[in-house]
Parts: structure tokens; C-alpha cells; sequence
């Protein structure tokens, strides 16, 4: 069944590490959507990221025998994961704020506001 779908063993191996990383992205911008979604604040956001880039760490030690107690790879990973938690915190605010308060602000990009004249 190896060459079925795959030539060698690093093509799969490339396939997994991109669907992990899609996965966590995807699990990151969700997290901050959810935080935004409760009225909570970047804190909120911050501790559950914390959560998830040990999650991530676990996720490449178990499929691919990486370093499980590295602090360099999980600062890495906090890192990217916290970038696409604050979009989706940042964006979902956006939302709330131009729909809950029409009569005061209106959107100005996908991440900002301002105030109406």
C-alpha cells in the first residue's frame, strides 16, 4: 500500500507536516475567533495559545519523532500560532464592534474600525 498514493516515505511525511500546520493555523484563528466571540480580552488569548503550542509540540513529537521539551521549538510555535490567533481575534472584534454598534463606528479593513463622522 506504500506506493499506492505515494512514491516514498518523505512524500507522506511532507503531506502530514503540512496538514498538522494546517491544522494548527486553522485551530489558532479559530481559538481567536472564539475569544473575541466571548467579549474576552488578548490575555485570554495568549493563555489558550500557550495550551495549543503544547498541543502542537505533542502533535510533532508523536508523528515525527521530534523534540517534545525543546523551548526554542515551542516559543516557535507559540509564535506563529499567536500571529493567527490575534487575526482571528482582531477580525471577529471588527465584526462585533461595526454589527453590535452601527451607529458608531463602521468598518475600515478586515482588522479595523473607526468612528462615524
Amino acid at each position: 500500500m506504500q506506493g499506492l498514493f505515494f512514491e516514498s516515505d518523505t512524500t507522506v511525511r511532507m503531506v502530514l507536516r503540512f496538514l498538522v500546520l494546517l491544522l494548527g493555523l486553522w485551530t489558532a484563528w479559530r481559538t481567536g475567533k472564539a475569544a473575541a466571540e466571548s467579549w474576552n480580552g488578548y490575555g485570554t488569548v495568549f493563555v489558550y495559545v500557550l495550551g495549543l503550542g503544547f498541543a502542537m509540540r505533542f502533535l510533532h513529537f508523536s508523528l515525527f519523532a521530534g523534540p517534545f521539551l525543546s523551548p526554542f521549538f515551542y516559543i516557535l510555535d507559540v509564535a506563529l500560532l499567536m500571529v493567527f490567533a490575534v487575526a482571528g481575534f482582531q477580525a471577529r472584534r471588527t465584526t462585533q464592534m461595526v454589527d453590535n454598534y452601527y451607529w458608531l463606528y463602521e468598518r475600515t479593513s478586515y482588522f479595523s474600525w473607526k468612528n462615524k463622522d
